[in-house]
């Protein structure tokens, strides 16, 4: 299948886009607004002629915040444009960069479909100097067209997992020209890189920069914020977990592994946070049926000795709730859905815990455990035997806490590495 087939079907497959918007319109009323954006219509007022970086929902947006500040201070004389597919990758971007600083420089908005005139036309509009896209968000049509107009596009902190590659080989007709078009593929590790090699890549575009992920540093104020707030809950002794970023089908289990931990230690607390804030009133009630004195962080009430769990029902607020809690538990990982960043509990020394379904971070897991900082659970029931002993065992958790940031140290300087090669493209 080579591209104008894949356009051809895109087209053919707008119904079923439709649909599937309609859908998630349903489960969240966001996803109905702003749709002119998605075909380029109704743009918001844009600066053209700056950086444009796509981030296509809330961990990419998250992962390339520190980036984007370094290339504002990089490049003060021009505009960035912030793009997402998602409205809670909207949400977390307009939090991160609502400050008075970024006034008239930092600009936002859905990144159209992948059609071939949806994608010219925004780029006529946004004339981009450079664009930079984030991880592994593929799409032929925009690439292209980014290549008839000379902009150089690098894709950063990219990943591609064996299974993925796969699928991408049974198209290579269309995949590789696109990755051929590609300018800088700054890579995560020397297995992906070979894997954007062997897919099309000019060996020359391809740089193993590891992971930006590692370069997350912790504002001394949010755990100046965190403190503060357990002592207003009068919580300072009281164990504290956090199950984040948790989906469909797990819950049930991380409820069942606090019920069991409740039973050692009736103080404990857990901060249950869903992964869509489509699910966050149906977990509420799940909590509610399963007997659990519930508070909802949406509400800004204070944690009491006789709540239970406190649901972590806000947005861009998952650092601070990592930094509340003593252990960490990262979901995803209980069931099929490959698991979320481990990294943002590990640079605030958390001793971590997984189940089984890592594969979206299976060398930064695999670092971690290695070292220490990340214990493995198959189910709820072992998840609550983790927990307990890491309560009863302090030394325990003070090594894997140590652990966790020794990992974070050893690994940084992705992020320069990856501005250097963004420069080297502006020098062009």
């Amino acid at each position: 299948m080579n591209r104008s087939i894949y356009s051809l079907l895109f087209y053919l497959g707008l119904p079923l886009i439709a649909v599937r918007l309609a859908w998630r319109a349903w489960r969240a009323p966001a996803y109905a607004k702003r749709i002119a954006e998605r075909f380029a219509f109704g743009l918001p007022p844009l600066q053209p002629g700056g950086i444009w970086v796509h981030a296509v929902s809330v961990g990419e947006s998250i992962a390339a915040a520190p980036m984007i500040r370094q290339l504002l201070e990089r490049y003060p004389q021009l505009p960035l444009t912030i793009t997402c597919m998602t409205p809670t990758g909207s949400e977390r971007i307009q939090a991160m960069f609502s400050g008075a600083e970024y006034q008239g420089r930092v600009q936002h908005c859905y990144m159209p479909y992948d059609l071939p005139w949806a994608a010219a036309r925004f780029l006529k509009r946004l004339q981009p100097k450079l664009a930079v896209i984030m991880e592994t968000e593929l799409w032929p049509n925009h690439i292209h067209q980014c290549a008839r107009r000379g902009i150089p596009v690098a894709l950063a902190n990219a990943r591609l997992s064996e299974r993925s590659a796969r699928g991408y080989a049974r198209f290579a007709k269309l995949t590789a020209p696109m990755l051929a078009e590609l300018d800088l593929i700054a890579v995560q590790t020397q297995t992906e890189a070979q894997r954007f090699r062997d897919l099309g890549a000019r060996a020359e575009c391809v740089d193993v920069t590891g992971s930006i992920k590692f370069d997350l540093r912790i504002d001394p104020a949010l755990l100046a914020r965190a403190a503060e707030l357990r002592a207003q809950w009068a919580a300072q002794d009281r164990p504290i977990w956090i199950a984040a970023s948790t989906h469909e089908g797990e819950d049930e289990q991380v409820l069942l592994a606090h019920r069991q931990v409740l039973e050692g230690d009736p103080r404990a607390l857990l901060i249950l946070v869903p992964r869509h804030p489509e699910r966050f009133n149906s977990v509420f009630e799940l909590c509610r049926r399963e007997g659990f004195n519930t508070q909802r962080r949406s509400t800004a009430a204070a944690v009491t000795a006789e709540h239970q769990v406190l649901l972590g029902d806000t947005m861009g607020e998952l650092l601070f709730l990592y930094a509340l809690a003593d252990l960490a538990f990262v979901g995803g990982s209980l069931i099929a859905s490959g698991g979320h960043n481990p990294l943002e509990p590990a640079a605030l020394g958390k001793p971590i815990l997984m189940g089984p379904h890592v594969f979206n971070f299976l060398e930064i897991t695999a670092l971690l455990r290695s070292a220490g900082a990340l214990l493995d659970v198959d189910s709820g029931e072992q998840l609550a035997v983790q927990l307990k002993q890491l309560w009863q065992q302090p030394q325990q958790a003070e090594a894997m806490h140590s652990a966790g940031l020794a990992v974070m140290q050893a690994n940084q300087g992705a992020l320069q590495r990856l501005l250097d090669g963004l420069d080297a493209l502006f020098k062009r």
